[in-house]
């Protein structure tokens, strides 16, 4: 996991908790969402590129495995590995952990698509977007 890099740290709050008193799981995908952002502008797909070129990046297909509970006060990170880079998608990892124990909290494995916003079509990533993002690929397995 040496090779994942730390897109999101943050801590659940009491309001993250439903009745059961874990996170609920609308948290874990709000906090997989940040990391995503994170992701993408590490790769140059910035909110500015994103505005200036009429470009968005839309999810067709995510999958989340829940593999421990997470509790309010536990410190949370999340670590993100690109699987798959194409033209127009991307394929990704974020892996979720207890910052104080290093259990597996979640995993989820995303595929992204980039588009021209105005067509909302598909379009293929800018040639600096896409080796920026070949850098990253990695081999690790989220198991799902």
């Amino acid at each position: 996991m040496a090779d994942l890099e730390i897109t999101y740290r943050g801590t659940v709050y009491p309001w993250h908790c439903d009745h059961m008193g874990h996170m609920n799981v609308m948290w874990y995908v709000g906090k997989f969402d940040e990391a995503t952002w994170q992701l993408f502008d590490r790769i140059g797909l910035t909110p500015a590129y994103l505005r200036e070129q009429g470009r968005g990046m839309v999810a067709v297909d995510q999958r989340i495995s829940y593999r421990r509970e997470l509790r309010a006060g536990d410190v949370v990170v999340v670590r993100t590995g690109l699987l798959e880079v194409g033209a127009k998608k991307i394929r990704f990892c974020h892996h979720m952990e207890n910052a104080s124990t290093g259990e597996q909290a979640a995993v989820t494995v995303i595929t992204g698509v980039h588009i021209d916003t105005t067509a909302r079509r598909g379009v293929a990533l800018p040639e600096e977007q896409l080796a920026a993002a070949q850098k990253m690929i990695t081999d690790f397995d989220p198991g799902m």
